[in-house]
Formats: structure tokens, C-alpha cells, sequence
């Protein structure tokens, strides 16, 4: 997902008299008019000889193909009395043309579609069969269409959503980096030269995040270990970090800064809060889904009032993923553990 879609150029709509007889040959529409038309054509022969099935062929196709073309030609955007008045006109040239004239022509008896007054019957089907095949292809179009729009503004709500996300979630980091270094610098100046420069590095990354979808694992680890690195320049001692990363893992993308506040929580209320001990993280590749385990010294709490960064993370993993993104938090021991699972992304 991006935050900014640009569309481009639209294709040229199909023309309307083609998508109207691509519409009629649809299963659903072509089997019950190929039932009406072959019992007509049926009892056609059988009332006026066979000498007059091709005038029921041609009859047939005019309440099957013309009528519902014209109909939604030249009624059916704007069905005012005119256009109206004009397809019922069109309707009695056809049908009378095809039903009554050729006939004399040709000389064939009278029939079941070509009688005098059956060819009222005949135009009947001309017209309502017309309109009804030219309006149902009309709802369908519109319905399709209309969910392509909603599906359109739920796309964009979605993105919409995201930028709004990545809006808080990357001032919230750089606050309480900057808070820290507030902290260090009536501390260590050393150690607050340092880590400005740390957070410059991080920031440079950080804002090409924000502008990006995706990007590979091995950019989101960069960013996470600065912040380990933030972190130790106070006091080394007080925690080491432990990494096992499967190399597969490197290039599989992920949404840029969606581990990194899931680092700095664990940094934050783990050693930042005193509190002495490993911090482990292992990620795993695995087929279809990439594994991250991430723990911390100092027991959970669990969810902290008023916090909303945890949060924030679970409705981007949400966006980003469809919900198929698992995000779990829990104690183990003396320590804080995050599950993270992600799913393969196909294009």
C-alpha cells in the first residue's frame, strides 16, 4: 500500500453494443433465451412449414440482440418519452418488416410469428424483451461498477488510514529519543554527542520509510540495532544484545517501522527502566510467514493506560496485512516477550 496513488490514463470503455451482446452471451442470460427461442422456432416450423423457420430465426434474433441494443442505445441512459417513442418506433419497422412484409414477399403462408395478429404478440416481445434484457444488463453494469467504486474508496480510506498511522507513529519514536538525549546531556555530554548523531543516522532512514510501502528486513534491522546502540552509550553493562537471524530473512519485505517500535518499547521499559539482562531477538524464515521473537529483561505488566503505541502497531500490521499479521505480547519469567508473524506478501 502506498500513501499517494497516482491513477493514470483510463482505458477506452468498450463500445456499447458489444458489451451489450458480450453481456447476453452470459450462462445466466443465454440459457433461458436459447429455451424461449428454440420452443418459438419450434412451433414456428411446425404452425408455417419450415419454409418459415428463417423468418422465425430472424424475428428471434431481433428480440434477442437488436432489441436490447437499441434499447440501451438510445433509451436507457436518459428514457425520456422520445427516446422512448423512438425505440417502440424502431421496434414496429423491425418486426413488422421482418414479420409481415417478408412473408408477402416470399409469399409464405401465415405462421405463429407472422401472422396478422400475431405480429402484435411479436412486437410485444420486441419491446418488453428488449427493455428487460437492456435493463437487467443496465444493473448489472451499474452494480459492478459501484462496487469497483466502493472497493476504489475503501482502497483509499485504507491508505488514508496508513499515512495517518505513520503520521504519529514516527513523531512518537522521535520524542522519546529526544527526551533521552534531553536526559543524557545534563548527564554526559560525550554520550549525548553521540547519540545525536546516532539519531540523525536514524532519521535519515526513518523519513525514507515513511515515504516508502515496503521496504527489505535488512533496513528495518538497521534501523533497530542504532537504537540498541542509542540505548548502550548510558551504560554498556547494564544489558547485551543476543541476535540469531536467519540470512534468508534479509530481503523479505515488511512495512517500513513496524519493528522498531516494537524495539524501542522493549528498550524503553526494559533496560531504560533499570532493569539488567539479555535483550534476544531471533527471526526465523519460514515458508509463507517470517517468525520474530523479541524479548526483553523485566516482567510484563501488561497493556499500559493511556499508551497507544502498541496499538497503533496492531492497526498498521491490520492495514498492511489484512488482518493475517499476528502480534502477541506476554511474560515469560522475568522478562517481556513479543511474537511477531508475518505473512509472505504476494503482489
Amino acid at each position: 500500500m502506498t500513501a499517494n496513488v497516482a491513477s493514470g490514463p483510463e482505458e477506452p470503455s468498450e463500445p456499447l453494443a458489444l458489451a451489450t451482446l458480450r453481456a447476453l452471451a452470459a450462462p445466466r442470460r443465454l440459457v433461458p433465451i436459447l429455451v424461449v427461442i428454440v420452443s418459438l422456432l419450434i412451433a414456428q416450423a411446425r404452425s408455417g412449414g419450415s419454409a418459415s423457420l428463417a423468418v422465425g430465426v430472424a424475428l428471434c434474433a431481433s428480440f434477442t440482440l437488436l432489441a436490447p441494443v437499441s434499447w440501451r442505445v438510445i433509451a436507457a441512459d436518459r428514457p425520456t418519452l422520445l427516446r422512448i417513442l423512438v425505440y417502440a418506433a424502431l421496434g414496429v419497422i423491425v418486426v413488422f418488416g421482418i414479420g409481415g412484409v417478408i412473408p408477402r414477399w416470399f409469399r409464405l403462408p401465415p405462421s405463429l410469428l407472422t401472422a396478422p395478429w400475431n405480429l402484435l404478440s411479436s412486437l410485444a416481445l420486441y419491446w418488453v424483451g428488449g427493455w428487460g434484457l437492456g435493463r437487467d444488463i443496465d444493473l448489472e453494469a451499474r452494480l459492478v461498477a459501484q462496487r469497483a467504486r466502493a472497493e476504489k474508496l475503501a482502497r483509499e480510506a485504507e491508505r488514508a488510514q496508513l499515512l495517518a498511522l505513520r503520521a504519529h507513529l514516527d513523531p512518537h519514536f522521535l520524542f522519546n529519543t529526544l527526551n533521552a538525549i534531553a536526559e543524557w546531556c545534563r548527564v554526559d555530554g560525550a554520550v549525548a554527542e553521540q547519540a545525536v548523531l546516532r539519531l540523525a543516522s536514524m532519521l535519515r532512514a526513518v523519513l525514507a520509510g515513511v515515504r516508502a510501502e515496503w521496504w527489505p528486513l535488512e533496513q528495518e534491522l538497521a534501523l533497530v540495532r542504532t537504537l540498541f546502540e542509542l540505548f548502550s552509550l548510558r551504560d554498556p553493562s547494564r544489558f547485551t544484545v543476543v541476535t540469531e537471524i536467519d540470512p534468508d530473512a534479509s530481503p523479505w519485505p515488511v512495512p517500513p517501522l513496524v519493528l522498531l517500535p516494537l524495539a524501542e518499547n522493549a528498550m524503553k521499559h526494559g533496560p531504560g527502566a533499570g532493569h539488567e539482562g539479555e535483550v534476544r531477538l531471533v527471526i526465523q524464515c519460514t515458508k509463507g510467514a517470517l517468525r520474530i521473537t523479541l524479548s526483553n529483561p523485566g516482567p510484563y505488566t501488561g497493556p499500559r493506560s493511556g499508551s497507544d503505541g502498541l496499538p497503533t502497531v496492531e492497526r498498521r500490521l491490520a492495514l498492511a496485512y489484512d488482518g493475517r499479521a499476528r502480534l502477541a505480547i506476554r511474560g515469560e519469567g522475568d522478562h517481556t516477550r513479543v511474537d511477531l508473524e508475518l505473512p509472505e506478501v504476494t503482489s
